[in-house]
């Protein structure tokens, strides 16, 4: 194991066990690469390794600190990676919402307010009929977005926020293609809200995994 990793290793370790909880302040450099047997220097690279993905805090002239370890800080990283996408690799991410965003959407049904869906409601309502393909988009992102952190799971919602990139792309794409995309989009999402409403979990299941399945299918067809 190369010396950073190893270092890596045993502050995670600590963080871990316990020994140190989200919000505590490392102890000293000198101190905390005497008592993990590391030298100043690969303890300090691991430091930066990890405050990257942000599980340390490097706060200048303070010190370096735990941070909140909230899962939406932890996955941001997710979304670094996943620009980093190829254009062939787009209906895999597809696929993985297709597989996610209709749970969280059943998830959703019982625990979703009638605030949140009036709330739901009016941006369909201010959207109308004929929006720009951007206008869409821009919404539907909004949409599934207020739906997903309704399920009450942060993990599944910053997972779905990662993996937004991509297929907002390939959706941009179809609704400037494809002659029914708009229209269809529209009434797929009033399905999926009239689901919520009945508090239907099946088929707003149902009607998000149509909604995510009908880009992907579109998708394969094209490419």
């Amino acid at each position: 194991m190369a010396v950073t990793d190893e270092a890596i290793e045993k502050i995670k370790g600590m963080i871990v066990s316990g020994a140190l909880r989200p919000g505590d302040r490392l102890p000293k450099e000198s101190e905390l690469a005497a008592e993990l047997g590391l030298s100043r220097n690969s303890l300090r690279e691991a430091v930066r390794a990890l405050s990257l993905i942000r599980i340390l805090d490097v706060r200048q002239g303070d010190g370096t600190y735990v941070t909140s370890l909230d899962p939406q800080l932890l996955l941001e990283a997710l979304s670094f990676v996943v620009d980093f996408h190829r254009d062939d690799t787009v209906l895999e991410f597809l696929a993985v919402r297709r597989i996610l965003e209709p749970a969280a959407t059943a998830m959703a049904a019982s625990r979703i307010s009638e605030q949140q869906l009036d709330a739901l409601s009016a941006q369909l309502e201010k959207l109308g009929d004929a929006p720009s393909v951007e206008e869409l988009v821009a919404c539907d992102l909004e949409f599934h977005r207020g739906i997903v952190q309704s399920s009450g799971n942060s993990v599944l919602c910053s997972l779905l926020d990662g993996l937004s990139g991509p297929t907002t792309r390939a959706r941009i794409w179809r609704g400037l293609t494809q002659e029914d995309a708009v229209s269809r989009t529209l009434h797929e999402h009033r399905a999926i809200l009239a689901a919520l409403r009945d508090r239907d979990a099946e088929a707003a299941r149902s009607w998000a995994t149509v909604h995510i399945a009908s880009v992907e299918q579109w998708l394969r067809s094209t490419l």
